[in-house]
């Protein structure tokens, strides 16, 4: 299994520093455009990020956690959840129990956050916690605890935060150039003729797609976090049907997280979003539900090969992960 997760772990990098890669273009642009300098577009670009990720590094959890209206639980206020998240805690191999949020909300959903796994939580909605048996909420916990003990919590914060700060310095800066920003720039420095007229062109480009570029590498990496935290899950629980039952009935549900918003949609187990047309589907942070229904319930056995076996055999021949034969029995 940790074959699987550094495999992962090295694709994520690779799509990260695209991510990366993209924030200093757009601020070397800024920079060259605006302020006469792209090195000062770099170092504001950078700072930005830097500012946000530090944020996002101390805070990030319980800024989610307050956004969401969660509210921290103990033993005695569901004895049931609390020993699920035990049972599952010690089957991962987790050296500290996650704290325990519900949101007093009937949408169908769950979440983990946490910089590391001895600072990390599991939430879950009333209405999910209501509407789950006993196996059901086991496998939604395995799943959320897979991505704590897979690291895939820091590392969509992460790309959550460098997301924001594209999109911050994309949609300040055209704001900028409507309202009239370029003209501040001197004529000289801007310079004459067809090659400057097309790095403007070239710029402006980079600062409208920049955001969606980044928004579809977001999706890459949760996309392939979740079918992990999927198959982590199935691990943990020795029954992947568990999961796939509680995704049927969360599938089924149309009622959005009230508390949802575009930077913390990669963090729930589905989309926290109402509507899951086939397009919302294509251009979601996770994987459609019928389909880790389907790979789930296609599984011959619980372990992470059986689930890149299933996974093969049912997307006709394609990996979710580098290695299908590594080993992964705990």
């Amino acid at each position: 299994m940790w074959e699987q997760i550094r495999s992962n772990r090295v694709r994520s990098i690779v799509l990260v520093a695209g991510m990366c890669v993209l924030l200093l273009a757009l601020g070397y642009v800024i920079g060259l455009f605006f302020l006469d300098n792209p090195f000062i577009g770099l170092i504001i670009a950078g700072s930005v990020w830097a500012l946000l990720a530090l944020v996002s590094f101390f805070q990030g959890d319980n800024i989610l956690l307050s956004v969401s209206k969660a509210r921290k639980i103990g033993r005695e206020d569901d004895p049931q959840l609390y020993n699920v998240v035990e049972e599952m805690t010690i089957a991962s191999g987790l050296e500290k129990i996650p704290d325990i949020y519900v949101i007093n909300d009937n949408a169908l959903n769950a979440f983990a956050t946490g910089r590391s796994p001895k600072k990390a939580a599991v939430t879950i909605t009333s209405g999910l916690r209501s509407t789950l048996n006993r196996n059901e909420l086991q496998g939604v916990i395995a799943h959320e605890i897979g991505h704590i003990k897979n690291r895939d919590v820091l590392l969509m914060c992460i790309t959550s935060v460098m997301l924001g700060a594209i999109v911050i310095i994309s949609w300040y800066t055209t704001r900028v150039l409507f309202w009239g920003g370029a003209g501040r720039k001197s004529n000289s420095s801007r310079g004459e003729g067809s090659g400057a007229f097309i790095l403007l062109i070239i710029g402006l480009l980079l600062m409208v797609l920049a955001p969606i570029f980044a928004q579809l590498i977001n999706y890459a990496v949760s996309r392939k976090r979740e079918y992990l935290a999927d198959a982590s899950a199935a691990l943990y629980t020795r029954y992947p049907e568990g999961l796939a039952s509680a995704l049927e009935k969360i599938g089924s549900s149309t009622t959005a997280v009230k508390s949802a918003n575009k930077a913390t949609a990669p963090m729930f187990i589905v989309n926290p979003f109402a509507k899951r047309k086939a397009f919302n589907e294509w251009m979601s942070t996770h994987p459609p539900i019928a389909d880790r229904v389907r790979v789930l319930r296609s599984m011959n056995g619980y372990s992470i090969s059986d689930y890149e076996e299933s996974f093969t055999e049912t997307h006709k021949g394609k990996h979710i992960f580098n290695n299908p034969m590594a080993s992964d029995k705990m």
